[in-house]
């Protein structure tokens, strides 16, 4: 299939989402992926709602892109939602400011405060929910599909690129000159925060970077684990 064709077929899934599945809202964590759904939203004035988690632990380069993404496309502001500073100052003060290296339950335990909770407060309301999610990202990822009900966050859960190739993402990326995160320049194809993200050698998984001192089976924050 042709990359105008998934173009075209991604178009017509956001479109159904728009009229079948309001309000809807799309999770920009401001990977390639996500800001190829952003303009295509933004492109063709679909009436979608887009919001971001902020952890608190970003890189720099990824809060650059919100503020370049904020003034590319004004029309379609994103939301961001913070972590509850209570729980955060609980965590650190009785774990220690990095404690998720130390186990995959303290690792998880942090994406919950920073992540999960706000992710319930950005859904609360919607039928449906968005991301750019691909099936080639990471082993945990092959099983799923374009449409799917979230029944932890109780609605439907679109994942309009999943049959997209990386190669296609970075095509329209420059194709419509999109802006991104420049850690992608420097072999960081997956983006997380600062300090659970490092660049990828040549060869390795697309994830490879992500957690990299965990089981690759068990790399995901939670925010798309089937309950």
């Amino acid at each position: 299939m042709s990359l105008e064709q998934k173009i075209a077929d991604t178009l017509q899934c956001l479109r159904h989402i728009e009229a079948e599945y309001s309000p809807a809202i799309f999770a920009n964590s401001y990977g390639a992926e996500d800001m190829v759904l952003t303009d295509l939203i933004a492109r063709n004035a679909l009436k979608i709602d887009l919001f971001s988690l902020d952890t608190g632990r970003l890189p720099a380069e990824t809060y650059t892109l919100m503020q370049e993404t904020g003034t590319r496309y004004p029309v379609i502001p994103v939301k961001v939602y913070f972590p509850d500073a209570a729980r955060v100052e609980a965590y650190v003060n009785d774990n220690g400011i990095n404690a998720f290296y130390e186990s995959v339950e303290l690792r998880k335990a942090c994406c919950g405060i920073r992540k999960l909770e706000p992710l319930q407060r950005a859904l609360a309301g919607r039928k449906a929910w968005i991301t750019g999610l691909r099936r080639q990202q990471s082993t945990t990822r092959t099983e799923m599909q374009i449409q799917e009900f979230d029944a932890g966050n109780g609605l439907e859960k679109f994942n309009p690129l999943i049959e997209w190739t990386e190669k296609e993402v970075w095509q329209y990326i420059r194709e419509n000159n999109v802006p991104y995160n420049k850690l992608h320049d420097q072999h960081y194809p997956s983006i997380g925060c600062a300090p659970c993200t490092r660049s990828v050698a040549m060869g390795e998984d697309i994830r490879a970077g992500r957690w990299w001192w965990e089981n690759a089976d068990l790399k995901e924050c939670g925010l798309h684990a089937k309950k």
